[in-house]
């Protein structure tokens, strides 16, 4: 939600919609994704007013540019 708007429910109205399908389609979870960054700190708040906790147990990886590209070539054979 731009800053703009934050305070004006629309944050607790897109959740509860996201909610409301996940529910709606069987799903046992909601999950997304926060930056870990002292500006985020008022988001991590929101969210977890409205239920949510953080996984600190999952660490995120990511593979870019030539490792990304080294991994592409690689071969089931190779290790």
């Amino acid at each position: 939600v731009q800053p703009e708007h934050r305070g004006s429910g629309y944050g607790k109205a897109l959740l509860a919609n996201l909610a409301r399908i996940c529910v709606e389609r069987g799903y046992g979870r909601l999950e997304w994704w926060v930056l870990d960054e002292p500006n985020m700190q008022s988001s991590w708040r929101f969210y977890e007013s409205q239920g949510a906790r953080a996984l600190r147990e999952w660490v995120p990886h990511r593979v870019t540019g030539d490792a990304l590209i080294a991994l592409a070539g690689r071969t089931t054979s190779q290790k």
